[in-house]
This record gives C-alpha cells, sequence and structure tokens, in this order.
C-alpha cells in the first residue's frame, strides 16, 4: 500500500517529524478521540488511520485532516487476527519512518501521554526523549466504579469521568518506534528487543473504562465466534477492581510500578515486563484530568 499523505509539518520548529497510527473496525467512539488527541499532539496531517475492511465507512465528519485507509479485511480468530494487524501496522510503521523520525502505534482506545507536571506537549518530549528503538509508558488500565461514575462520554475530558485505573502490565507497550522493527500482537512487545520504559510517559487503556461498552461487545456475534470472549471479560475484571478497592494515590505507586516492570521480565518472555500478579489500583492524579 502506497501512503499518500499530506505535506509533514510539526508543531513547533525543532521537533522531530512524528506520526501515529491505528487500525479499527467499527469503532467511531474512540476514532473521534484518537484523532482529536493525536491531532492535538501532532498535526491531524500525521496521523494515519487503516479501517479494517472495504465495507467501512470513512467518517468524514470526524477526521480532520488525517489520513484515512479502507483495508481489505483481516480475517481468522481474536489471536491470528491480531497477529496480522500488527504485522501490518510494522509494515506501515516501516515506510513511514523513511519520512518521518518516530512512529507512534496504539490500539484505537490507547492514548499516549507525557505527564502534565512538565507543561509541554507529546511532540515537544518525544523529541528531547532518547529512543533508540523503541519507548513505552506505564501502562494505566482506566476503570469504571460501577453505580457511580456514569457512561463514558464524548462531551468532556475522558479523564474528568474516571478517577481509579488498574495498573496493568498488558498496557505498559512499545507504543513508540524510531526504526523499522515488527511489533508483537497489540503492541505489547517489539521482537527482538527490550523494553524502554520511559520515567514521564503513561499509555492509557479505556478499552475497560465503561461496562456498558464491554456488554455491548458480548453481544457481537462475530467477535464472540472469533474469540473474543475471554479477552472481553478481561476488561470487565478492571472494572470490578477498581470499583471494589479504595485505590492507592498514583504518585505513590507510579514510581515503584515502573521501577518493577523496567527490570523485572517473566520467564516466558523477556522482552515484556511483569508485576507477578500483583493487582495495584491508582487514584488518578487530577493534573491528568483536562489532558485527555
Amino acid at each position: 500500500m502506497i501512503l499518500a499523505t499530506n505535506d509533514i509539518t510539526t508543531a513547533d520548529k525543532g521537533n522531530k517529524k512524528i506520526c501515529a497510527v491505528t487500525r479499527l473496525r467499527n469503532d467511531d467512539f474512540f476514532l473521534r478521540k484518537w484523532i482529536n488527541y493525536y491531532g492535538t499532539q501532532l498535526g491531524e496531517e500525521n496521523l494515519f488511520v487503516f479501517l479494517d475492511g472495504m465495507d467501512q465507512i470513512i467518517p468524514e465528519n470526524i477526521c480532520g485532516k488525517a489520513n484515512i485507509f479502507k483495508c481489505e479485511r483481516i480475517s481468522g480468530n481474536r489471536i491470528n487476527g491480531d497477529k496480522n494487524r500488527l504485522a501490518f501496522l510494522s509494515e506501515q510503521a516501516g515506510k513511514l519512518l523513511k519520512r518521518y523520525d518516530l512512529v507512534i502505534g496504539t490500539d484505537i482506545d490507547e492514548f499516549l501521554v507525557v505527564d502534565p507536571a512538565l507543561g509541554i506537549t507529546l511532540a515537544e518530549y518525544l523529541s528531547k526523549a532518547r529512543c533508540d528503538t523503541s519507548l513505552s509508558g506505564l501502562g494505566v488500565d482506566v476503570g469504571q466504579i460501577l453505580k457511580i461514575e456514569k457512561n463514558l462520554t464524548l462531551d468532556e475530558p475522558f479523564l474528568m469521568q474516571r478517577s481509579k485505573a488498574y495498573i496493568c502490565t498488558r498496557y505498559t507497550k512499545a507504543s513508540v518506534l524510531s526504526k523499522p522493527l515488527r511489533w508483537g500482537s497489540g503492541f505489547h512487545r517489539v521482537k527482538g528487543h527490550n523494553f524502554h520504559i520511559d520515567k514521564n510517559l503513561y499509555l492509557f487503556h479505556f478499552g475497560s473504562a465503561d461496562m456498558e461498552i464491554i456488554t455491548s461487545r458480548f453481544s457481537d456475534k462475530e467477535k464472540m465466534a472469533k474469540g473474543w470472549k475471554s479477552h472481553i471479560k478481561r476488561r470487565a475484571k478492571t472494572i470490578s477492581l477498581v470499583t471494589g478497592h479504595k485505590g492507592v494515590a498514583g504518585d505513590k505507586i507510579f514510581g515503584p510500578a515502573r521501577i518493577m516492570q523496567t527490570y523485572c521480565r517473566p520467564v516466558y518472555a523477556w522482552n515484556k515486563p511483569t508485576m507477578f500478579g500483583m493487582k495495584v489500583v491508582a487514584v488518578i492524579p487530577e493534573r491528568f484530568k483536562n489532558i485527555l
């Protein structure tokens, strides 16, 4: 596939050229937020969105200057389908790295955030950060406190609507590439390379942040037939965790969690982080509330 794009621009002179890529099917809700967030941080013209299936309708009203492509549908069950999806996105990232310095790859419900305490944009931060191969943010799996927090809406920032999250190694992902490498399934690792978890970056995941969205996916017969049931149940467990635990102040746990994930690896995967099964719920600091 040849990527046709607008002229590459960056928000401020001296920044590296940075773009973001994702691939999705039937998810305009998170697509709107993804384009809004990364468009603000990087410039809409530096976003590359791949719609999974030629039957997909390009939502012109929310795309702005983002580059949107329809692709042939990826077939197979959830596991094989995700491997093929990441192989595809790795290939596109390799092409984009001929013209960009860095490529950010995330799922449609994931947002790479630089600590607001620094007072700079994601593009400004990444332009100064060292990234020899890949760079990761601490995984923050945002949940919903049942009976207290209402359904997620686009009318106000997501983090104004959610207060707690599960510090989850599954979302400490290899989100940023500086070289043409191959992502593992779900962006969970870069094949053949170790993790580099940045001290000021966070990956906020919102796939577990709304019970109604999770429940609606159980009614998707196509997803169930492709083996999504256990994956969706795992997301519901995050809601149970944040609902049932008071939580630790984020700034007390973020540092120790990042250190543990930097130096600890499961025996079956040396290039994935672990916290040895610890279930840590964090209260999201107030300074993040307006950033996303």
